[in-house]
Formats: C-alpha cells, structure tokens, sequence
C-alpha cells in the first residue's frame, strides 16, 4: 500500500487509514452509559485483563477517582446483553478507549458525539481508535494528525545495563525547565506547544506530576540534562512518557544510562514498565533498546 499523507505525517499503517470504510450500517442496540463510583470494582476487573494497555485509564481511576474533572474527562461503558461490560472508555480531552466488541466501540464513538465533549486526542491500540473516530464522524472527515506509535516494555528477567547514574525526583523550583523540556517534546509529536496554548493549565497539570514524585531528572552545572514523567502507574504497570535529553548530551548515551537506571528504580514498584514512541523516532528506539527494553505491540494516537 502507497503511504497516504494525512495532516503532516505519513500513514504507514498495514490496514486502510481513518476513513468512512470502518464505518458499520447499523446503530448499536444498547447506549453507553456514563460510570460512576459504583462501578468501580467492575470497571478496574474489566481493564486489569491487559494491564499495560489500560494503565492510563486505571492509574487515573487510582488517583483521581471515575467522576473527576482532574481527569480531563468522563468515563463510559458498554454492556451487552448479559450486562457485563464490553467497552470503557475515557471520554474528555484525552479520549482513550478499550473496546472488545465492535458494538462496544461504535456506542462508545456515538457518546462522543456531543459539543460538549472537547476532544483533542483518540488513543488505543491496533486500529481501534481509527474504528472510533470513523464511528463518531461518520466516516465524512480526518483527524489533523495520525501517529503511529510503537509500545516498549521491560520487566524482570532482562540484561541489567551497567550505570552509576543517580536520578533525582524533581523538585517543584525545576518546574520552569521541566514544563519546557515537556513542552519541545509535545511540539515535536504533535505540532502544539502547550506552553502557548494553554500555559497556566498546563503548569499546574507539571506542577502537579512533581508534587506526586512522578518526574525525574539530572541537572548538571545547573542545566536540565535528562527528566522522565511517570503518567500512570497501578499496582502492576508503570507508564513513562516525556523522555528528554538535552541537545547538547543527544546520541553519546546519555539517554539510555539514564532510563536504564530509572528502569531499575521503577522496577522495585511494579512488575512492568511500559512507554510509547512515534515509530519515526528510530534514534531513541535504539536507546530503549539499550536500556532493555523490546517492542511488543502498535497504537495509533488520532489528533482531532
């Protein structure tokens, strides 16, 4: 297949991009309903039968509760007919879904349809979220941006990468570097700088990863060298994004001594680590690589 250019990336992905053919004729026969408190239990069962690809969902379940405006968003499910959940989905800013029925996907797409509902981004692994945003627009638009994105994990047994670096939780006076390093990072993935778009918002929400002790990093003479986030993290899983390297220390190894000695760190916690990358990002592939960690599955993340 011939890459398609859809907003200012390349589709490369081994099925059809977003598009009206994922679309089904039919209207589900059930509704998805907003969740609440009193799902909880069944909620957290239903994402725990696969850990890392719902760490996101569960870690803010975790942190923030199901009825939250910390998380950006609403929580939905789908039941069929023998009213076990189907499909969950975060509905919000973020919007992230988890769907084992394709009528679960399509129900959960048509709550999303609402005005009221801000999305800036579909995320799920597989073509799920291409499913999603062809079910909730009905196959007539294209989101701005489509990332393909490779899935990292590490756990115990792996080959320990030999290092004397000390990684250090960050301290909240290291917000402004932090927020900025975060911010080229977001730029660079997906064409927004939200220390433009949104600068207080986005402060407070970096202000807040520090307080929890969810960012790492290393200065030298007073300069942001490296710094990891923790995004998520349940009793099993750890979710690491926003890995930066300052330009100076780029390809000369820094990163992988860096995220192999917060691997190792990590890993007294939970028994697996997990990160995304873009799959044009092959330089920092080759770090991961080196810290231990292996490819295991795709997402794709639609900027809408």
């Amino acid at each position: 297949m011939l890459p398609q250019l859809i907003g200012s990336r390349t589709w490369r992905g081994d099925g059809p991009p977003v598009g009206s053919a994922f679309a089904m004729p039919v209207e589900p026969d059930r509704k998805a309903e907003r969740l609440t408190e009193a799902d909880r239990a069944e909620i957290l069962s239903f994402l725990a039968v696969r850990p890392v690809h719902t760490v996101v969902m569960a870690s803010y379940i975790a942190d923030n509760g199901i009825e939250s405006e910390l998380n950006r968003g609403s929580f939905y499910g789908y039941r069929g007919h023998g009213g076990e959940l189907e499909g969950v989905a975060l509905i919000g800013h973020s919007t992230l879904v988890e769907a084992r029925t394709d009528m679960a996907l399509r129900a959960l797409a048509i709550k999303a349809r609402s005005p009221e509902v801000p999305l800036h981004l579909i995320m799920s692994s597989g073509d799920a979220a291409a499913k999603f945003y062809a079910h909730l627009t009905e196959g007539l638009s294209e989101p701005r941006l489509v990332c393909r994105e490779s899935l990292f994990e590490v756990a115990f047994p792996f080959a320990v990468r030999k290092t004397e670096t000390e990684l250090k939780a960050a301290t909240i006076d290291q917000l402004i570097p932090i927020a900025e390093a975060q911010a080229e990072i977001a730029l660079m993935e997906c064409g927004v700088d939200p220390m433009t778009r949104d600068r207080e918002g986005f402060l407070k929400r970096v202000a807040r990863r520090v307080e929890q002790g969810r960012i790492f990093s290393i200065y030298e003479e007073g300069k942001l060298i490296f710094k990891a986030d923790i995004i998520a993290e349940t009793e099993d899983t750890i979710y690491i994004e926003g890995i930066y390297v300052h330009p100076d220390r780029r390809g000369r190894g820094l990163g992988s001594d860096c995220l192999a000695a917060l691997t190792l760190k990590l890993l007294e916690r939970v028994e697996n680590i997990c990160l995304l990358s873009n799959v044009e990002f092959e330089s920092a592939h080759r770090s991961y690589y080196r810290a231990g960690f292996r490819r295991t599955d795709e997402c794709i993340t639609l900027f809408v």
